[in-house]
């Protein structure tokens, strides 16, 4: 799995980090900071969950 974060599009409500926080972080800015791109498979769960609980949806995810 492979994750990518939009930062532009980002409105720092904080769901990433709330949900997976291993994954995010955010910036001083306040905007979705990814701390692993390609988390293991113990982190799917809440990666898919702060994914679909972003408001803007700036996070993408890729099965690849």
């Amino acid at each position: 799995m492979r994750i990518s974060v939009d930062r532009e599009m980002c409105v720092g409500s904080g769901n990433c980090v709330f949900f997976a926080q291993g994954v995010f972080d955010q910036h001083p800015d306040g905007r979705v900071l990814l701390l692993v791109g390609e988390p293991d498979e113990g982190l799917r769960a809440a990666t898919l969950t702060a994914a679909a609980n972003c408001p803007v949806q700036a996070i993408s995810v890729n099965d690849a």
